[in-house]
């Protein structure tokens, strides 16, 4: 079984006497461990898949499953529980609180969670190492460059060990060397078996993922898996 799957998905906005679609018919299918970007233009319909996937949002129509549960009709409540459970996150903004330090702020999920302070702690020191920032467990996000943000947001992603990591637009605030260096950090993580969905616009950014799902009017207008180029030679 695949962990995700996306099944006939329609995602229906009604403004005034118009119907926008912002996705229309979808199926689609993430295996544990891929590491895969969804690309499109604004406006295409890869935020509104990504809030599907994300269970930060429902269906109109059609089935999702995520590591075996059906949530096309959970309640809002069920839906927090997955997100803390099982979906880590990464955004453009870093959204990162400012009045606490860079260990508080990868704690935050673990509290949700009900994880106890020691457990915290470890585990805390232990993100921060993975993404080199053991350094700077005390130092609050303003003490930070973009890129030292970018990675405290990525530990706290990883922290509650979730089946899936959606990042949106992550390098879309970094200069150009360090948005390279977030994504060879995306690409170690997935080494190392996470499983992380790309969200970008930019088609150089989704080019370092084996495989790309493009989104246009609400519908997949292409994918591409460079894991399967070539197949058909070795025939």
């Amino acid at each position: 079984m695949a962990l995700v799957e996306l099944e006939n998905v329609f995602k229906i906005y009604q403004v005034g006497d118009e119907e926008i679609r912002a996705l229309d018919d979808v199926s689609l299918k993430i295996e544990s461990g891929e590491f895969i970007s969804i690309i499109g233009p604004s406006g295409s319909g890869k935020s509104t898949l990504m809030h599907l996937l994300g269970c930060l949002d429902t269906p109109t129509s059609g089935k999702i499953t995520l590591d075996g549960i059906e949530i096309q009709n959970a309640s809002s409540m069920e839906l927090a529980a997955i997100r803390n459970r099982k979906i880590g996150f990464v955004f453009q903004s870093f959204n990162l609180l400012p009045k606490l330090n860079v260990a508080q702020n990868v704690e935050v999920p673990m509290i949700y969670a009900g994880v106890s302070a020691k457990e915290r702690r470890e585990r805390t020191m232990e993100a921060l190492k993975k993404v080199d920032l053991e350094n700077r467990a005390k130092h609050r996000p303003m003490q930070l460059s973009g890129g030292q943000q970018q990675r405290v947001a990525i530990a706290r992603a990883l922290i509650n060990q979730p089946r899936i990591i959606f990042a949106d637009e992550p390098t879309g605030n970094l200069d150009t060397h360090t948005g390279e260096n977030i994504l060879n950090l995306f690409r170690e993580l997935s080494q190392q078996g996470s499983t992380i969905v790309l969200v970008t616009h930019n088609p150089e950014i989704a080019a370092v993922t084996p495989r790309r799902i493009e989104i246009r009017d609400g519908k997949i207008s292409f994918t591409e898996d460079d894991r399967l180029a070539g197949t058909s030679l070795n025939k």
